[in-house]
């Protein structure tokens, strides 16, 4: 099966929309064969401004439907106890919702962006899709991240080469709480760290501290520029450590 093909078979379906390289493509694909495809953000303390606001301008590119549904994660406290499962019913709340929409708008079909590179045994937020009955067209159709980031060069999407970008609470180890405050001083750090120039990086909490992981090109970048990186991230965090091993 192709995705032309899925969408012939799928001509009316609700896509869980972040606006990163796969459910772009997807939510593309699904126009280009002519389906009635609704493209649903949601809109938590875990994705960061930046996301939302590409999320946008790649739905008006494309000419797609883009509805943002508000859910208040901080007040799942499930979520933020931060265990090992926590994607899992991150996932269960946020497609939750978007399915409750989705219905409500008469789109029976909800679709993500997973693809066939995605290792199902290393996401707990993968069992949540299955148990909801999301289907996955990407994988469902063995395209992997490097095929999606290909077509979508083909497509001209400029999502094409976006580094793949997981969720604000990753960044905070498991088992330590998750509060608001926290995922704001993550958000601004990666913020001022892009803002100087850097890309596909990660701030963790680690304790008191910011510990910075740089893809391995970019790290003698980062030591170069180490008095402009502690100028950017302190009013932030008042420690700051770098991750030799990088990401």
């Amino acid at each position: 099966m192709n995705l032309t093909q899925f969408f012939k078979e799928n001509p009316k379906a609700a896509i869980g929309f972040s606006g990163g390289v796969d459910s772009s493509y997807l939510l593309f694909a699904g126009l280009r064969a002519g389906a009635d495809v609704q493209a649903y953000y949601v809109n938590a303390a875990f994705q960061p401004k930046f996301e939302f606001e590409e999320a946008k301008k790649l739905a008006n590119l494309i000419g797609a439907k883009m509805k943002v549904i508000e859910l208040d994660v901080l007040s799942n406290e499930v979520v933020l106890a931060n265990r090992a499962d926590r994607c899992y019913h991150c996932k269960l709340a946020i497609f939750g919702s978007l399915a409750a929409q989705a219905k409500a708008d008469g789109y029976p079909l909800i679709i993500d962006g997973t693809n066939a590179s995605d290792d199902a045994s290393d996401r707990p937020g993968m069992k949540a899709l299955e148990e909801m009955a999301v289907r996955s067209p990407l994988r469902e159709c063995n395209l992997t991240k490097d095929d999606t980031r290909r077509l979508s060069k083909e497509a001209g999407l400029f999502t094409w080469d976006k580094p793949s970008y997981a969720c604000l609470a990753t960044r905070i180890p498991t088992d330590c709480a998750i509060t608001g405050e926290m995922l704001q001083r993550v958000e601004k750090a990666e913020d001022a760290l892009f803002a100087v120039g850097f890309s596909d990086f990660r701030a963790r909490v680690y304790g008191e501290a910011a510990r910075l992981q740089f893809p391995q090109n970019q790290m003698a970048k980062a030591l170069e520029q180490k008095a402009q990186i502690l100028e950017a991230i302190k009013p932030y965090f008042s420690i700051i450590l770098l991750d030799m091993e990088g990401r």
